[in-house]
């Protein structure tokens, strides 16, 4: 699916999002996997001061860690790299 396709099928609903798929999000824009802490994989960008932390579940995400990408996107006006 492209990268574009999939960041509207997330934003038009937050539930049943796979991990992998808002990993290739975050590293689309420009996130990079710092850490892991457990089931936690903790995501940096250079350009903004926050991280993003994300867990495998069974192959999903928590929808919560979906809103709180979506609210990083908004916040800081990311864009997804070609």
């Amino acid at each position: 699916m492209k990268k574009r396709k999939l960041l509207k099928k997330i934003l038009n609903n937050q539930r049943n999002v796979k991990f992998l798929e808002i990993k290739l999000l975050l590293e689309s824009m420009g996130f990079k996997l710092d850490r892991i802490n457990g089931s936690h994989q903790i995501f940096v960008n250079k350009s903004i001061n926050e991280i993003i932390n994300i867990q495998d579940i069974g192959g999903m995400v928590k929808s919560y860690q979906v809103k709180q990408f979506l609210k990083l996107i908004e916040k800081y006006n990311l864009k997804l790299e070609d």
